[in-house]
């Protein structure tokens, strides 16, 4: 296959999935509007839910696992939820095949093996998460309950997309009991700033905290926080969630508590999640017309070193020079990779781990052996310089800290260059067409000039932003009056 991918300019869907794909992270399954993650895709994964696994337990959250599997009277119990997911569910009806006796080798449901409760395949766990909690929660002694789980989902999508939009994908989703309103609005905002940190900080993606319109709330909460991040081409992603269920849920599934009085009260409650969507809000923020450009706080691979040589000679004296560098590198928590295999050329391998985002190469040969040096080539800005090998770890150390901050910088700003105001229908419609980005205008808060908009536009109103500054003014569409600015953008 040729390592060549479609320019950004020319294609940007195009330029995105060759990058999924060359780059190795995915796969087109067998199984239609689902994915194989490769082990390089599956590695970042990995890197991302480690961080994200410790951040939630430094906030006082275990993880546990419940049923993929949900009964149908369960899931329709919060009405809203029920229907918000209605159109994406998967059922199972039945839990036998047999052959087919009019067709040898083919095999078919047996009509005798009908369940006697059709299964909902969870595209969330809520229902079967707050009908466990009944059985947990009778005393405030019981509360606050933090759990998280790591799992899979299926949302039955029409239209697919390597991360950004499969029919199954994986994800944490945290669910979490409260014995009061203020606590569980607490820990929403909570950890919607745990989302931000670790978007911001390890995967180096500006993203913008706030609440989500009712229109656009998650089916069954009161609220419904976010982080929405910027991609190359203008167009808005949703990188996290974090809802305010209220007492929703412990109403549908009578999850009630004794409070210090003595009086019953029922249970408030929270869920937040991210999914693997990251891995392609990751690839669109950083990426180039060259492959992937991945942050070093949770690239696979950190720095990988290539020898030059002529000669079982030469290789054998920088293999053993190699195998002190990397030592060294290790012992700073470095992930390392030599990649001494004889059977591809110096310049491939500079193209293959171009395209897969690793963030230093070293390359070394003969001669820099002699002078006690190495080539060091940055993947975010292709700049190359001649380094020497004392003290080669710290200087690996810092050029990674300095390589998350640079990828951070370049991303920010290119996002706070598209956060423009409109002050007129035209404005707005020129901007969307010509510029894109987050467009911050007054909207009647209205849920009908919402939808006109997203009619008229395809845009959407992406948040109300938390550190939003109250503004007189009057809507983009309606000529009505507004109280503040809100941002919209086209999205994936």
């Amino acid at each position: 296959m040729s390592k060549s991918i479609t320019p950004r300019a020319t294609d940007y869907s195009q330029w995105y999935n060759d990058l999924v794909l060359r780059g190795e992270l995915a796969d087109y399954s067998a199984v239609r509007g689902c994915m194989v993650i490769k082990p390089y895709g599956y590695a970042l994964w990995e890197n991302m839910r480690d961080a994200l696994d410790r951040m939630f337990k430094d906030t006082g959250h275990v993880n546990a696992y419940f049923p993929l599997f949900v009964p149908k009277s369960l899931f329709e119990a919060e009405e809203k939820n029920a229907e918000g997911f209605a159109k994406e569910c998967a059922i199972v009806t039945h839990y036998r095949l047999k052959s087919d006796p009019n067709n040898k080798g083919k095999l078919i449901v047996d009509p005798e093996a009908k369940l006697e409760e059709e299964l909902v395949v969870r595209p969330t766990s809520e229902a079967i998460i707050w009908s466990t909690y009944k059985g947990w929660i009778q005393s405030y002694r019981d509360l606050p309950i933090l759990v998280n789980q790591w799992a899979n989902v299926v949302r039955w999508e029409m239209r697919t997309r390597l991360f950004l939009r499969t029919a199954e994908f994986l994800w944490q989703e945290g669910h979490t009991a409260h014995a009061t309103k203020a606590e569980a609005i607490e820990e929403t905002v909570k950890m919607l700033d745990v989302y931000a940190d670790f978007v911001e900080n390890w995967m180096a993606v500006p993203v913008i905290k706030g609440v989500k319109t009712p229109n656009e709330r998650f089916a069954g909460a009161e609220d419904t926080y976010c982080i929405e991040a910027l991609m190359q081409d203008g167009k808005a992603l949703q990188a996290g969630t974090s809802h305010f269920l209220g007492q929703n849920f412990a109403k549908a599934f009578e999850v009630k508590f004794s409070d210090k009085e003595n009086k019953l009260d029922y249970v408030w409650a929270t869920s937040w999640g991210v999914s693997t969507r990251l891995i392609g809000a990751l690839v669109m923020a950083h990426s180039d017309d060259q492959g992937l450009v991945l942050p070093p706080r949770i690239a696979p691979t950190q720095v990988v070193i290539v020898p030059i040589y002529k000669g079982e000679d030469q290789k054998a004296l920088i293999d053993a020079r190699v195998e002190r560098i990397v030592s060294e590198l290790k012992a700073c928590g470095i992930r390392v990779k030599y990649d001494n295999n004889d059977q591809a050329r110096p310049g491939w391998k500079f193209a293959e781990y171009e395209m897969k985002g690793v963030p230093v190469r070293l390359a070394i040969g003969a001669r820099d052996l002699e002078n006690n040096v190495v080539e060091v080539a940055r993947r975010d800005d292709q700049t190359k310089s001649t380094v020497t090998l004392d003290g080669i770890a710290g200087h690996i150390q810092s050029l990674l800290v300095e390589i998350q901050q640079n990828l951070f910088q370049k991303a920010k700003s290119f996002r706070d260059g598209h956060i423009t105001a409109a002050n007129s229908w035209e404005e707005f419609i020129q901007l969307l067409d010509e510029k894109g980005g987050f467009i911050a205008a007054h909207w009647d808060g209205t849920p009908e000039t919402e939808e006109a908009i997203k009619e008229k536009t395809k845009a959407t109103i992406r948040c109300i932003p938390m550190n939003n500054v109250p503004e007189a003014g009057t809507c983009i569409l309606s000529g009505k009056p507004s109280t503040q600015r809100v941002l919209f953008a086209r999205s994936y």
